[in-house]
């Protein structure tokens, strides 16, 4: 159970986290009142249901409480628990079980849910538990839409709050003997002793499950970082406990004036509240993953009206079948993959396209669920339903290529693969040649050399040489507009060769402007973008909004446009001052009867713009056409990357005309176009089978599986949010110069860790002979632990010094 107290911050209601409200997060109003949420799933859960987070109720008093306002919450056997007080929570803490009859329901993984390890992804089973091979806690292999925080993440985190004064506390009053201050003396040397040990044994308690994974490690063979943490940490401890309560085993020359041995019980307590530490930060990194798949999730609606003989009625999306009739009304997104039956629309399909412009959809043409209806109505026969439907299949895509990632401490785990055993051999080695060999009293002298080689391998260093250097990395990427997931990005994006780039939002502004009006002769420009405005006024496409903000620019003459209709898939049709006005493609002037210049549409199509025809009574009187104009960095952006050895790719889905007019202006050599989000997949895959190290840049939900399933993915921070939550590297400002300053910034990182990884080993390499006893048989001297706990401060000492030089790191060119 975890509880927390609400002061000056928001509680997100669906989550309940605590969110800061100076609008850095997602806010939504609703009956007079804003509602704060820690990310765009939970408020989209909260839109669709608000009544299901609004009020949850004290099991204590049976009141009825504010999710938003609750001032305390705990956290109890996977459940969310409110209160309206804190006398009320503070008899639920003293026991819950008197309570439990008053709890709500728990919010049960759905059935056939099968869990997995984060550190061994091959580990899977039908029920949650500890991975038999670190000991971790198992998480769902497909994180629930409606899943709250992670329970280990909530669970470390409120034991971190407790570790951390301790282990703080307990450095201090060690280290103030080594400058002067006799903290010692003030207690007394065995109070002292014990005022240690009461401040360490609660740490080492908190921290339990670090030696519950150590010990799993031991007994299923697999040695790993979890070995060495509990090995050295443990030593360490049970070292000090023994000096405490009997001194007289350890020799003479061991023990100061007072006849006290000397304890580490400090060295246990700040290793472990460091390790806690960093595992809250890659908890938070990997919980994050999660929230792309939720917010895939979210983006299909919970219910569909369906349509039969009894009239219209809204069910669970779950209970449609394939062949149902489905209405969906305007700004309703679509159920299910199916056809359109009656009716007709636009449909915002950039969620499979990336493309801002909407799609005109007629009787027989195909819908994909999940996308957005934006303003007519229409029934549609449902076709592919639950798993087999396009979302679900982006959904299976990202979770999957997100599983096959390898964990963040990898490279860690598999120097402790062979660096744990031989310690722990050197330490046994140690203790029986000094058993045999050593002078009397044998046991004390075989007791410390082994102690001492346990210690002074204690993996303080090794722990902190990736995190560290991350966690000053990624402050100063943020700084850059460069946000960083975790260190495993890095370390593939310094060793990446190819990058793929989508085109629109990536390369390209992501929203049509107005680039050309061609009246035909004896027609003004003004003359002609009225016309064009004074139609589209009636119209919500985007393409209306680029001609209206274009002839505002321009300052056009306005005019005012009666009987307009929009002609499906064709254009807009109205009259202008008793004139017979229309605006549209091709297509809608043969149907007038007005000749078009085909040969002025291919010019402006293989310049990558979007024509459109404008009529005055059945003549022919100019050309007005809208482009996605390329962002101003973007090509010196990719002049830089080339100069780094990239090779550029895109891929997008628009037509094949467009992406090869931006791709020539650009340089680009190779395009895809016309691709879905299973052929972006496809193309990533196909090459890393040719042995490539991929980049994927995009910022749409259609890039999603392309950026999880890539070495690692670059999302623009102007993009969609679950883009940005399926990449390892965020671009804050959408600029595609972010990603030279990306890899620089991660080659640099990566050097600095296999400093620190070089510094951790040089000390405890070179203090371990030592300490195992290599100087007394020349000079009569042991290395006491003391001195093994002074190399291991050096070695942490090293690397922090070493990690914060990435703070003046140059990332412009």
């Amino acid at each position: 159970m975890q509880a927390e107290n609400h002061s000056e911050s928001y509680r997100d209601p669906v989550c309940g986290m605590e969110v800061a409200g100076d609008g850095s997060k997602p806010e939504l109003e609703l009956d007079g009142k804003v509602y704060h949420f820690c990310c765009d799933g939970c408020r989209t859960r909260f839109r669709n249901d608000p009544e299901a987070y609004r009020t949850a109720r004290d099991p204590v008093c049976g009141m009825q409480v504010e999710r938003a306002d609750a001032a305390h919450m705990a956290r109890h056997e996977g459940n969310r628990v409110y209160f309206c007080s804190a006398r009320c929570k503070d008899r639920f803490d003293a026991d819950p079980d008197a309570w439990s009859g008053e709890l709500p329901t728990p919010e049960p993984q759905p059935e056939g849910t099968e869990y997995t390890c984060p550190m061994h992804p091959e580990i899977l089973q039908d029920h949650p538990g500890d991975c038999p091979k670190c000991g971790m806690a198992l998480e769902p292999l497909s994180p629930s839409a409606d899943a709250g925080p992670n329970p280990e993440l909530v669970d470390f985190t409120w034991r971190l709050k407790l570790v951390a004064p301790l282990a703080g506390l307990i450095f201090l009053l060690e280290m103030s003997t080594h400058v002067g201050i006799p903290v010692d003396e003030w207690f007394g040397h065995p109070l002292f002793g014990w005022v240690q040990f009461a401040l360490a044994t609660p740490v080492l308690w908190l921290c339990r499950t670090f030696f519950r994974r150590g010990w799993s490690s031991i007994v299923n063979r697999a040695p790993n970082m979890w070995t060495l943490i509990a090995i050295g940490t443990g030593a360490a401890y049970l070292f000090s406990l023994v000096a405490l309560l009997a001194p007289g085993v350890f020799p003479a020359e061991m023990r100061g004036a007072n006849g006290a041995a000397p304890v580490y019980f400090e060295a246990a307590a700040v290793i472990l509240a460091l390790i806690l530490a960093g595992q809250v930060m890659e908890l938070g990194a990997r919980e994050k993953t999660g929230d792309a798949i939720r917010a895939l999730m979210d983006l299909a609606p919970k219910t569909a009206r369906r349509i039969d003989e009894s009239g219209e009625t809204d069910v669970p999306l779950d209970q449609v079948e394939q062949g149902d009739r489905l209405r969906v009304r305007p700004g309703e997104a679509v159920p299910v993959d199916g056809t359109v039956d009656e009716g007709s629309s636009s449909i915002d399909e950039s969620m499979i396209t990336g493309e801002a412009l909407p799609v005109e959809k007629a009787a027989g043409d195909a819908v994909t669920g999940g996308t957005l209806n934006k303003s007519g109505s229409f029934v549609m026969q449902a076709g592919a339903v639950g798993s087999d439907t396009t979302l679900a299949r982006i959904i299976d895509m990202v979770s999957s290529a997100q599983r096959s990632r390898a964990p963040i401490q990898a490279m860690a785990d598999r120097v402790a693969g062979w660096f744990v055993p031989i310690v722990v051999g050197i330490a046994l080695l140690s203790f029986v040649l000094w058993v045999l060999f050593g002078p009397t009293p044998v046991l004390s002298y075989a007791i410390v050399s082994a102690v001492s080689v346990l210690i002074i391998a204690c993996p303080c260093a090794l722990g902190l040489a990736t995190p560290m250097s991350v966690m000053v990395a990624t402050g100063r990427g943020a700084h850059a507009g460069v946000l960083i997931r975790d260190a495993e990005a890095l370390e593939r994006f310094s060793k990446v060769d190819v990058l793929v780039v989508d085109k629109t939002g990536t390369l390209t502004e992501g929203r049509p402007v107005l680039t050309d009006v061609l009246p035909e002769p004896g027609v003004s420009e003004g003359d002609l973008l009225s016309w064009a405005a004074a139609l589209e006024r009636g119209s919500e496409h985007p393409l209306a909004e680029a001609i209206l903000a274009g002839a505002g620019e321009r300052v056009a003459p306005e005019r005012q446009a009666t009987g307009f209709e929009a002609v499906t898939g064709k254009g807009v049709t109205g009259q202008i001052d008793g004139q017979d006005v229309a605006l549209g493609n091709a297509a809608l002037m043969a149907d007038l009867g007005v000749a078009a210049d085909p040969v002025r549409l291919e010019e402006l199509q293989a310049d990558g713009k979007t024509a459109m025809f404008l009529a005055l009574d059945g003549s022919l009187v100019g050309i007005i056409a809208v482009a996605d104009p390329i962002k101003k960095t973007t090509g010196k952006a990719l002049k830089g990357l080339r100069a780094a050895g990239l090779r550029i790719v895109m891929a997008t889905g628009d037509a094949g005309a467009t992406a090869r007019a931006v791709a020539s202006e650009l340089g680009i050599d190779e395009v895809h176009a016309g691709v879905s989000p299973e052929d972006k997949q496809a193309l990533v895959a196909d090459l890393q089978g040719q042995g490539a190290r991929v980049a994927m840049a995009g910022d749409g939900i259609n890039d999603a599986p392309a950026l999880a399933a890539a070495d690692v993915g670059i999302a623009m921070g102007t993009g969609a949010d679950v883009a940005v939550e399926s990449a390892g590297i965020t671009l804050v400002k959408g600029d595609l110069g972010g990603i030279l300053r990306a890899r620089i910034l991660a080659r640099a990182t990566m050097r600095n860790i296999r400093q620190n990884l070089v510094f951790a080993f040089l000390y405890n390499s070179a203090g371990v002979p030592l300490a195992a006893g290599l100087l007394y048989p020349l000079f009569g001297v042991m290395l006491s632990p003391m001195v093994a706990a002074l190399a291991m401060s050096l070695s942490s000492v090293s690397v922090i010094t070493n990690a914060l030089r990435l703070r003046a790191v140059k990332l412009k060119r």
